[in-house]
């Protein structure tokens, strides 16, 4: 609800495109650790008296980024849609192998974020704002794009922001 205004200041002009962020727990009101790696960013609106909060972004804490180490490599895809849509991804060593490093080769990054385009692109264009938003709530796209990748790299590990 928009009602200080206060001098020449108006309190519905500070409020305009305002982006914040709130940890997924919080937007549930769950207290659990696992939901709070992920930030959504939401931009305010505001019509007449009231302010609506629209999906602007969603982006990992800190910690969660630390996850990505030397001797990895790093497979990032960005897809231009109505709104952008970031996945990226990382190797992993499995626990029966005796090499210090795991690398992918150039060509399966290649497949990989070709395969991660395709995935993105299909589920975002085909719905609307409100149902992208819970489709990222629960993984259910990453877990789609780990599913489809494990062919080409078995070890990716897949997160979405």
């Amino acid at each position: 609800l928009v009602n200080r205004t206060q001098g020449t200041r108006i309190a519905s002009d500070v409020l305009k495109r305002h982006v914040f962020e709130v940890s997924l727990a919080d937007l549930q009101n769950d207290t659990d650790a696992e939901r709070s790696f992920r930030k959504f960013n939401l931009i305010a609106e505001v019509h007449g008296r009231n302010v609506l909060c629209n999906f602007h972004g969603m982006d990992l804490i800190t910690d969660e980024r630390s996850i990505v180490k030397k001797w990895q490599t790093l497979n990032e895809c960005s897809v231009d849609v109505k709104t952008t849509d970031v996945c990226i991804g990382f190797t992993i060593n499995d626990s029966v192998s005796q090499h210090k490093t795991c690398n992918a080769q150039h060509s399966q990054i290649k497949k990989n974020r070709r395969k991660m385009t395709t995935i993105i692109t299909r589920n975002v264009t085909s719905s609307n704002m409100k149902e992208v938003v819970n489709m990222l709530l629960p993984d259910s796209i990453v877990r789609e794009s780990t599913r489809c990748t494990m062919s080409t790299f078995a070890n990716l590990v897949l997160l979405n922001f």
